[in-house]
C-alpha cells in the first residue's frame, strides 16, 4: 500500500556503479536506445510493502528517444503473504490497462535479480496526487461528484473481467463463497496470533451469520481506496498498487473504497472521503448492471474493517519481529481500536 505523488531525494535504486550500468543496459536494450542517462531519481512516499523509484532519464536513439519519466517498482525488504510478485503484478497491469482501466501505462518487467538485487518493473510515471489525507481534506462540501463517478466507472470496467483468463492462472482459483473463504483466512491467522482479538472475533461470527448467498465472482484490485490513486482538477488519472489482486465479489472492492476507515479527513463523504456514496455508485452504474443496497454495503465495510484490522496486525508483526524494524509499520498496528470501534458500530446497528 503506497503512493506515488510525493517524491523525497534518495540515494537511488541500488546506487552502485555496476547496479546503475545494469539498470542502463537493461534500459537500452528493452527501449533500442543507444545511450540512456539517469538525470534523477528519487524513492516515492509510502511503500510499506514494495519500493518505488523516479527515475528521470534521457534517451538517445530508438521509439522512446527524449526525456522520459518512469517509476520502477521492486519488492521491499519483505511483504505480506498475500501480495503478488512483481511478474504476478506486471501480468495484472497488463491485462486491465488493455481493459481500459486507468493505471499506468507498464513497460517492462525484470526477472534477472543481477540487475539490481532483485524483481522489477517500469511502468510510465503519472501527474497527480495519492495521498488521501489531501484529497479528502480539499474535497467540498458535497464532494467532488465527477472524480467518484469517474473512480465508480472505472471500477466497473475491472469488475467486467471474470475467470477464467489465462493470463492470470497463478491467481488462486475463485471460491463460489468468497466471504465464508476470506473469513476463514482471518479466523486461521487470529488463531495463530499471540494475542486474543474478541472484538475481531465477534465481528467475523457476524459475517459468518450474515453472509450473502450469492457472488458476482470477477478480478478485484483489494486496495480500491483513497491513497492508492492519482487525480488531479482533470479528475481520475490512474489507479495504483495492484499486488492484492484476485477473484472475488464484486461488492467486496465497494466497500472497502467506501469503508470508514479509508475516509480520511471527511468521514461523512462515504465515497472514499472524496464524495457521495450516490455520485460513486451512479458512476459504477453507467458500466455495471450490479446492484448494491445498504444492507450488502454494511455487511462489506465490516468484512473490509476485519481485513484492515488484520492487515494491520501483519504490519505490525513485521515492526516487532525485528523482521522489517518501521515506525510506519509500528503505527499502523496502533489502529487496531479504532477499527475493533466500527466493526462493533456496523454490527450493532449504532450510528454510523
Amino acid at each position: 500500500m503506497s503512493s506515488l505523488n510525493t517524491a523525497s531525494p534518495a540515494a537511488g535504486v541500488p546506487s552502485d556503479a555496476a547496479n546503475d550500468e545494469n539498470l542502463l543496459a537493461f534500459i537500452r536494450e528493452r527501449a533500442g536506445a543507444q545511450q540512456v542517462v539517469i538525470l534523477q531519481r528519487k524513492k516515492l512516499s509510502g511503500g510499506a510493502i514494495q519500493e518505488n523509484w523516479l527515475l528521470e532519464l534521457q534517451i538517445d536513439g530508438g521509439p522512446w528517444a527524449g526525456q522520459r519519466s518512469w517509476v520502477l517498482r521492486s519488492d521491499a525488504l519483505s511483504a505480506l503473504p498475500a501480495s503478488l510478485g512483481r511478474a504476478e503484478e506486471f501480468a495484472v497491469l497488463g491485462l486491465v490497462h488493455a481493459a481500459g482501466v486507468k493505471v499506468p501505462r507498464p513497460l517492462w518487467l525484470c526477472r534477472d535479480t543481477d540487475v539490481i538485487g532483485r524483481s522489477f518493473f517500469l511502468m510510465e510515471r503519472v501527474p497527480g496526487v495519492a495521498a488521501g489525507h489531501l484529497l479528502s481534506s480539499k474535497a467540498a462540501v458535497d464532494g467532488d461528484p465527477r472524480l467518484a463517478a469517474e473512480l465508480g466507472a472505472n471500477l466497473a470496467r475491472l469488475h467486467r473481467l471474470r475467470p477464467p483468463i489465462a493470463e492470470l492462472g497463478f491467481l488462486p482459483a475463485p471460491s463460489a463463497t468468497p466471504a465464508l473463504a476470506a473469513i476463514d483466512v482471518y479466523r486461521e491467522f487470529l488463531d495463530r496470533h499471540e494475542r486474543a482479538h474478541p472484538v475481531l472475533e465477534w465481528g467475523l461470527r457476524w459475517c459468518e451469520l450474515n453472509a450473502p448467498r450469492d457472488s458476482v465472482v470477477c478480478l478485484l484490485h483489494r486496495d480500491y481506496r483513497s491513497g492508492n490513486y492519482l487525480a488531479d482538477n482533470e479528475g481520475l488519472k490512474a489507479v495504483l498498487d495492484w499486488e492484492f489482486t484476485g477473484w472475488g465479489d464484486a461488492r467486496e472492492d465497494i466497500g472497502w473504497f467506501t469503508a470508514r476507515c479509508w475516509r480520511f479527513a471527511r468521514p461523512d463523504l462515504e465515497a472514499g472521503g472524496i464524495g457521495r456514496l450516490e455520485d460513486f455508485l451512479r458512476g459504477y452504474s453507467e458500466i455495471s448492471s450490479l446492484h448494491i443496497d445498504r444492507e450488502q454495503l454494511d455487511y462489506w465495510q465490516v468484512m473490509a474493517t476485519l481485513r484492515w484490522a488484520v492487515i494491520a496486525l501483519q504490519q505490525a508483526q513485521r515492526h516487532l519481529s525485528g523482521e522489517e524494524p518501521s515506525l510506519e509499520l509500528a503505527l499502523t498496528g496502533r489502529l487496531l481500536p479504532e477499527l475493533e470501534l466500527d466493526v462493533l458500530r456496523l454490527t450493532t446497528g449504532a450510528a454510523r
